[in-house]
């Protein structure tokens, strides 16, 4: 059974059809999802979700891109979410330099306020990175986010960035990238990263794994991922797709 740790089923891409998606993952071997959500529509989507499929969790809060967007009344609502039983992490957040949407000391604020309020709730976290890794971990760090641990989600770094978050209880996420054929450091992040601090994921609809690269991404290619594990640490697909399944339920608290 597979658990794919990082999907946005919230986003407009499956509106046609998300049940068939959803099916399709389930046929693939999927048994667990967590929808992520990011602004007020996208969480409000997510926590829809997740209330209507036993098998789908919800992660709430807020992206830095859009870190600029986000208010009190926000993190108020996020932290009275986080009291609900489906809701198992708080992100994704993080820091993405890529755009420029939101400044930058806007978005380390957001950040560090979420970090806090995971550790108010006691709910682990959901990093996004993007051309931020320093910043990111400097915060992680001075935050203690340690105490929470989380998710490297979608985890692009070199393999030296993943040993500190590894140090911080971070476990490291990998998606569709690891199976480019050009993709050599999250090759050499998935042989080196213990299996027991691995998680895979999709991101979907985004980043879908080779050999459907630039097409829409769903749940049920995360087997892809795992099999391209299986296949860089030498494991069987068995293996990888058991303990990666147990890691995700370890870190969420699922039982």
């Amino acid at each position: 059974m597979l658990f794919d740790t990082h999907v946005h089923l919230n986003a407009e891409q499956y509106e046609e059809d998300l049940e068939e998606v959803i099916q399709r993952a389930q046929e693939a071997g999927v048994s667990h999802m967590v929808c992520v959500g990011f602004d007020r529509p996208t969480i409000n989507k997510a926590m829809e979700i997740a209330e209507k499929y036993e098998f789908i969790y919800a992660c709430v809060g807020w992206h830095p891109v859009d870190a600029i967007d986000m208010t009190d009344e926000d993190l108020i609502w996020i932290e009275e979410l986080a009291a609900h039983p489906k809701v198992v992490a708080i992100g994704e957040m993080g820091l993405d330099y890529h755009w420029d949407k939101s400044p930058k000391d806007i978005q380390k604020e957001v950040f560090r306020r979420q970090i806090q309020l995971a550790k108010k709730v006691k709910l682990p976290i959901v990093i996004h990175n993007r051309e931020a890794t320093a910043d990111i971990v400097e915060i992680l760090q001075e935050e203690g986010a340690a105490e929470v641990g989380g998710i490297m989600h979608c985890f692009s770094g070199s393999p030296e960035v993943a040993v500190e978050c590894l140090k911080m209880n971070f476990y490291i996420s990998l998606g569709g990238p690891v199976t480019f054929k050009n993709a050599k450091k999250p090759k050499e992040v998935a042989a080196l990263v213990p299996i027991e601090k691995l998680l895979i994921e999709t991101d979907c609809p985004y980043l879908a794994p080779h050999p459907y690269r630039g097409k829409r991404n769903e749940p049920g290619y995360v087997k892809l991922v795992a099999e391209q594990i299986a296949e860089l640490k030498g494991l069987s697909f068995e293996e990888v797709a058991e303990i990666t399944t147990a890691n995700a339920k370890k870190l969420f608290d699922i039982n």
